[in-house]
């Protein structure tokens, strides 16, 4: 039933919650006025019954002779009536209406001893009686005992228990219809404005992601939400764009490695070739691979990322390994190309830092793979490898003598930023990431004698722009150097 409830529409949900709490409470109050009714009227014929005895035990004391006409006045004989019993019970004065039969049993006039209420049958009325019994001396030379007996019909009290309980059964439905029509009603009004949320946010698409929900000016729940789905709406919009961007980024860096390999394998199988021709096309191909490979690599890494963050393995790491490792692994290419890769190892041999060394590893490689794609064919080049180590700052350069960056990058934003990717290259981006991830960044400029310089900073703690000042002035004296 429950769950059949659940189901339902929210403005039906809530009219029938509101139309049960309305039942509840309208027959609460029906019970308390019936049985509140009840109780002053019942208090009321008390109060008449307590007059009309007192006034025939004034009677009694006055030895008038009809003590049981005193105090009715205009009261209908039907209206009134009463006795005076002996101890014994038969019946001493009585008024005509109840003649037939003592209005009480031997048995209970004997106990009577102080004023008592009774609701019981008396023969020769119709309707149920409410009496009062009280002991009373009947006057004579010697005042016997006996019992005071005056009683009313019910009959009125009934009636009118029984006339408003008519109005409640008629007009308690009709006045919950009205109210729950009411709650219908304003049911509705409250759920209008989540209706042109819902109208709003369903309209709002691919083709136009910036559009946003409109904020009503009210700073209520409805206006807290909307500012919660505006903010929602702005991070798939982000992550939306960020994935096109790495789709067409991707495509656009996979796209001319792979037509290359294509061609030279075409050109290998064309016709027969000498050996060393072989060789020098199935290491251009081999080269190709190592890019996709690295490309793949670098993918990898994005894919990775949560949050725009990635995650990182943090461990103790010798920058003199580091790069020399690093230089190794692109010894063999660089001497195909007629390239030196120099070394400058940090100032103490020993130098350590607590980074990720697999991530670092691919900052390297990325930034050699780049140099030495951008190194001039005309000659020899040289690209150098250095890293700093002060303060908890960690600074990696690579610089080459090649073509140096393009305007279009030195002028962009940093390199970590997706939009600048395709014209800086996806393994330069990938390097701005790493760094980003660290609490780093990626410095780039032209040196003044010719060729790219690269600057990796990484601070020991991931608090991105603590030492602004500090990669400032490397920066400045790497270029000058």
């Amino acid at each position: 039933m429950l769950t059949a409830f659940a189901r339902l529409p929210i403005r039906l949900r809530l009219t029938l919650a509101f139309c049960l709490g309305m039942a509840a409470v309208m027959a609460a109050l029906g019970a308390f006025l019936y049985t509140r009714m009840g109780t002053e009227l019942t208090r009321a014929i008390d109060l008449d019954l307590r007059a009309r005895a007192a006034a025939s035990v004034s009677s009694l004391a006055q030895r008038e002779r009809a003590p049981l006409d005193a105090g009715r006045g205009l009261i209908d004989p039907d209206e009134s009536f009463s006795q005076i019993l002996s101890p014994s019970g038969d019946v001493v004065k009585t008024t005509p209406a109840v003649a037939a039969a003592p209005m009480l049993s031997p048995g209970s006039t004997r106990i009577v001893n102080k004023p008592v209420f009774l609701s019981r049958r008396v023969m020769g009325v119709d309707d149920p009686a409410r009496l009062l019994a009280m002991p009373v001396r009947l006057p004579g030379p010697v005042p016997r005992p006996a019992v005071l007996v005056v009683g009313a019909p019910l009959g009125d009290r009934s009636e009118a228990l029984h006339q408003l309980l008519l109005l409640l059964l008629v007009g308690g439905p009709l006045a919950l219809s009205a109210s729950s029509y009411a709650g219908w009603l304003l049911a509705g009004a409250a759920l209008r404005p989540v209706e042109r949320i819902r109208r709003e946010a369903a309209a709002i698409s691919e083709t136009e992601p910036e559009r946003r929900l409109t904020v009503a000016p009210a700073g209520d729940e409805l206006a807290r939400l909307t500012h919660t789905l505006n903010a929602m709406l702005t991070r798939l919009q982000e992550a939306l764009e960020r994935e096109h961007r790495f789709v067409d980024l991707a495509g656009h860096e996979l796209r001319t490695p792979l037509a290359l390999l294509r061609i030279q394998l075409e050109l290998a199988m064309a016709r027969p070739r000498e050996r060393a021709e072989l060789e020098a096309t199935i290491r251009a191909a081999t080269a190709e691979t190592d890019r996709l490979v690295g490309l793949a690599e670098d993918l990898l890494v994005l894919a990775r990322t949560r949050g725009g963050r990635l995650p990182l393995r943090r461990e103790p790491v010798s920058l003199e390994a580091l790069l020399t490792n690093s230089a190794d692994a692109f010894r063999t290419r660089a001497i195909a190309q007629g390239v030196t890769i120099a070394v400058e190892p940090p100032g103490l041999p020993e130098a350590t830092a607590d980074l990720d060394p697999v991530r670092l590893r691919q900052v390297l490689h990325n930034l050699l793979d780049n140099s030495l794609r951008h190194s001039g064919p005309s000659g020899p080049g040289r690209i150098t490898l250095g890293a700093e180590h002060a303060d908890g700052v960690t600074y990696l350069r690579v610089s080459d003598q090649g073509q140096g960056f393009p305007r279009t990058v030195l002028a962009g934003p940093p390199p970590d930023q997706l939009p600048d990717a395709q014209t800086a290259g996806l393994g330069l981006f990938v390097v701005g990431m790493i760094a980003e991830a660290h609490g780093g960044r990626v410095t780039v400029a032209n040196q003044p004698s010719g060729g790219a310089l690269v600057i990796v900073t990484l601070p020991a703690s991931s608090r991105p722009g603590s030492q602004d000042r500090d990669e400032a002035s490397v920066v400045n004296r790497r270029m000058n150097a």
